[in-house]
């Protein structure tokens, strides 16, 4: 999709992030049904790009089987079934042995492979973002601001890194899979991710420490799922996932940084911040072997 309004690739690329980024945050804000039509969207296009990363590479995996997969797990998520994730996982798994056997096409060890591959990376681990955004206890009402949080810091890792990369790099962090990336560029980021994650949390009541962790998990996974995503892309001999966001090219390209981050985060702030009694129990118990 090309867009020309006589602006610069900049002015572009800022007015695409402005506006996708408005309907992203109204939906986290608004939750429920918005955030989840929000991530269908998302995943729609995300699993369709994907698929056409695969396919340069001279693999088929099944777009329509991810779909249905992707499709049954934001209901069970949505409805908060939690019992039901293990039964469609496995069965979704053999509908993509199934639809090799009877539909599918060589390579048929590596379709399958990258159809499961497809279900996990594209689905499930982004549908984490409901959970996070449904987390509560006694002292806070939703995860929301936890979100916020995740999000800022992702942000300020990216920013990070390309000015520090920029003014500073020299040493090639990934020289095989993303060139430009430095070291120098992956410590901006890192410290920028922190910084912003100790003032939100410190907004949030988190404490410094635990603050101080979220945006490391933050910083370190989302600049580990942008070089997992350049893998796939450089693998399959691809430059952009897509051109379906002006500026910014697919949007799998924008949220890469995303796919490992949203679980990983979101389990950190389930079982350390928003459920202590587990640790309580643990330090109890150390204190009376120590005793």
């Amino acid at each position: 999709m090309k867009l020309d309004l006589g602006l610069n690739k900049n002015a572009i690329r800022m007015l695409t992030g402005f506006i996708m980024g408005t309907i992203v945050m109204l939906c986290i804000m608004a939750g429920g049904f918005a955030l989840l039509g929000l991530l269908a969207v998302i995943l729609a296009f995300v699993s369709k790009e994907y698929v056409r990363i695969l396919n340069h590479k001279g693999f088929y995996p099944s777009l329509n089987v991810i779909y249905v997969t992707e499709a049954v797990l934001a209901a069970i998520v949505y409805f908060e079934r939690f019992d039901l994730v293990a039964a469609t996982l496995t069965i979704c798994a053999m509908a993509s042995f199934m639809w090799v056997l009877f539909v599918g096409r060589q390579p048929y060890i590596a379709n399958v492979a990258t159809t499961l591959f497809g279900m996990v990376y594209c689905g499930w681990f982004p549908l984490h973002l409901i959970f996070f955004r449904n987390l509560h206890n006694e002292q806070y009402d939703s995860g929301l601001g936890f979100v916020v949080l995740m999000i800022i810091s992702i942000i300020a890792t990216d920013v990070g890194c390309y000015y520090a990369g920029r003014h500073f790099g020299k040493h090639k962090l990934a020289p095989t899979v993303s060139p430009n990336k430095t070291i120098e560029g992956s410590v901006g980021g890192a410290i920028a991710s922190v910084v912003f994650a100790e003032i939100i949390g410190c907004y949030l009541g988190i404490g410094w420490f635990m603050s101080l962790i979220a945006g490391l998990l933050c910083t370190v996974f989302a600049q580990i799922g942008d070089l997992c995503e350049s893998l796939l892309k450089r693998d399959a001999g691809v430059k952009d996932s897509g051109d379906t966001l002006p500026g910014h090219g697919g949007f799998l390209d924008r949220t890469d940084s995303f796919a490992f981050t949203i679980p990983i985060v979101y389990y950190f702030f389930k079982y350390f911040v928003f459920r202590t009694e587990w640790m309580t129990s643990l330090c109890d118990f150390l204190k009376g072997i120590i005793q």
